[in-house]
C-alpha cells in the first residue's frame, strides 16, 4: 500500500501545497495567502468557492450525473445553450460540448472539414489549415500540429501534421521602419499570400486566438487586423476560426475577444472560464450555414468524446453564466480591467526590466528584459521568467509564465489575469504586491 505516486508537471518544480481557496486567495499548509493573479491558467474567473455555483453542482450530481449524449438530452444543457447563445456574436446559435480547450479545437478543425465535405461532396481538397508562430492551440497531436509555440512541440514533431503559420502581431518587436498600422497589415495580408499559395481549393480554415495567450502573452492586434483577416476569408472561401479558449466569456472585458472588432467568426472553440474551473468543460459555436450544411447532409457530426454534454459540466456552465450577468462580471472587468492596466504600466515605468506591457480587460502581460533600450532580452542561464515568478511567489502573487521564440528571441514573459470578480481595491492590493515582486526580481537577478 502507498506506492502510488503522482506524476507532476515538473520533477525540477518545488511547489507549494495548497489547502484552501476562497475568493482571489489561494492558501497553502502554512496559511499564507497568496493573490490567484492568473486565475490558474486563465480558468477560475469567478474565483473559488462561490457557494451558489457548488450548490448548483452538487443538486445536479443528486439529480442527473451522466446521461450519454448519444441517448439523451437533459435539461443542463438545454439552460446552458440557451445562455451561450445570448453571449455569442452573430449567428453562432449551435454548440457542441466537450471537456476542455484542446477537444475545443480539434472538434472546430474536425467540424470545418466535414462542413465542406457535406457542402461540396466527399471529393473537396479543402484540408490544409494556416495558424500563427508564437501561439498555442492545445496539447493534443491536431492542437500542437496548428499551434506555433515551438519549444512545446519540438520533442513530438514526427507524429505532427503542421500548418502553414503567419507573423503574430508582436508590435514590441516589429521590423524597424514600419509604423503599427503597416506592421498590422502586413500580418494580414500574409493571410492571403499564404491562401494563394497553398490553393485557396485546399484551404480549410484559418485559426487564430484573437488575443494571443500564454505564448506570446496578451499580443493584442492593431484594431484593422480582424476585419481585414474576416474579408480575405470571405474572399477565398475560407473558416474562420477563433480560439478563444482563454479570451472566452469576459476575459478581455468583452464577452468574447472578437468583439473588440465586432468581426464574426464562423466557429468560436472556447473552454476555461466557461465553467470557472469548477468542472472541466469547454465548447464550439457555430455559425448556422455550417449545421444547415450537415443537418441537410449526413445528419450528425462524425465526432464523440465519452463525456461530450455531460449534465455536470453543462450545469457548471449555465450556473456561472448566471452568476456574470446577474453580477455584471464582465462590466467590472471592462471598468477595472484599466486600473490594472495603468497600474501595470506604472510598476514597468519604475523597472529596469520591464520591457512592455500589453492587453486588455483582465488580461495582461509583462514581458522581461535585460535592457530596456534594446529589448535585449535575457539568456536562458539567467532564468528570468523562473526567477520573476518565484520572487511573485515569496510575496504572495501567483502569475503565469509565458513566452515564445520570435524574430529569433526567446522572450520571458508574465501573464497577469485575475479572477474577473476582482474589485478595485483587490486590484490595487495585486498591484502593491507585483510592484514588491519586481523589486525583489531586480535584486534576484543582478545578484
Amino acid at each position: 500500500m502507498g506506492r502510488g505516486k503522482n506524476i507532476p508537471r515538473s520533477f525540477l518544480a518545488d511547489n507549494p501545497l495548497a489547502v484552501k481557496a476562497e475568493g482571489i486567495y489561494i492558501y497553502d499548509e502554512a496559511g499564507k495567502d497568496y493573490i490567484d493573479g492568473c486565475s490558474g491558467a486563465l480558468v477560475s474567473n469567478l474565483g473559488h468557492g462561490v457557494k451558489e455555483i457548488i450548490d448548483d453542482l452538487c443538486r445536479q450530481m443528486q439529480t442527473l450525473e451522466f446521461a450519454h449524449p448519444s441517448r439523451w438530452n437533459h435539461q443542463a444543457s438545454e439552460e446552458a445553450v440557451e445562455l451561450i447563445g445570448e453571449l455569442t456574436p452573430g449567428d453562432l446559435n449551435y454548440c457542441w460540448f466537450v471537456s476542455g480547450g484542446s477537444e475545443a479545437v480539434e472538434s472546430a478543425i474536425k467540424m470545418a472539414r466535414q462542413y465542406f465535405v457535406e457542402r461540396d461532396g466527399s471529393e473537396s481538397t479543402k484540408h490544409k489549415l494556416i495558424s500563427r508562430f508564437c501561439s498555442y492551440h492545445g496539447a493534443t497531436l491536431g492542437g500542437m500540429s496548428v499551434g506555433g509555440s515551438t519549444n512545446r512541440v519540438q520533442t513530438y514533431q514526427p507524429l505532427l501534421t503542421p500548418s502553414a503559420k503567419l507573423p503574430a502581431t508582436y508590435f514590441y518587436r516589429k521590423p524597424d521602419g514600419l509604423t503599427d498600422e503597416e506592421f498590422g497589415a502586413g500580418c494580414a495580408d500574409a493571410l492571403e499570400t499564404e491562401i494563394l499559395n497553398l490553393g485557396p481549393e485546399n484551404v480549410l480554415a484559418f485559426l487564430a486566438e484573437p488575443i494571443v495567450g500564454s505564448a506570446g502573452g496578451a499580443i493584442v492586434p492593431d484594431d484593422n487586423y480582424w476585419p481585414r483577416i474576416r474579408q480575405i476569408c470571405d474572399k477565398y472561401d475560407v473558416l474562420l476560426i477563433a480560439d478563444e479558449v482563454m479570451t472566452g466569456f469576459g476575459r478581455t472585458g468583452k464577452a468574447f475577444g472578437v468583439d473588440h472588432w465586432e468581426v464574426i467568426p464562423d466557429i468560436i472553440a472556447s473552454a476555461k472560464g466557461m465553467a470557472a474551473g469548477y468542472i472541466p468543460t469547454g465548447g464550439i459555436f457555430v455559425k448556422e450555414k455550417i449545421i444547415e450544411a450537415i443537418k441537410q447532409g449526413s445528419g450528425g457530426f462524425i465526432h464523440g468524446h465519452t463525456y461530450n454534454a455531460n449534465p455536470l459540466s453543462c450545469r457548471a456552465v449555465a450556473s456561472v453564466l448566471n452568476y456574470i450577468n446577474k453580477n455584471k462580471i464582465i462590466e467590472n472587468v471592462y471598468d477595472n480591467g484599466k486600473v490594472l492596466g495603468r497600474g501595470l504600466e506604472a510598476i514597468a515605468k519604475e523597472s529596469p526590466y520591464i520591457g512592455d506591457v500589453r492587453g486588455k480587460g483582465y488580461m495582461w502581460a509583462m514581458e522581461i528584459v535585460a535592457d530596456k533600450d534594446s529589448k535585449q532580452p535575457f539568456g536562458a542561464g539567467k532564468k528570468a521568467t523562473a526567477k520573476a515568478m518565484a520572487a511573485c511567489l515569496d510575496n504572495g502573487m501567483i502569475v503565469y509564465p509565458g513566452g515564445c521564440r520570435i524574430n529569433g528571441v526567446d522572450t520571458n514573459i508574465v501573464l497577469i489575469a485575475p479572477p474577473l470578480v476582482t474589485t478595485e481595491d483587490e486590484v490595487m492590493k495585486l498591484l502593491d504586491r507585483l510592484d514588491a515582486s519586481f523589486k525583489q526580481f531586480g535584486r534576484d537577478i543582478a545578484a
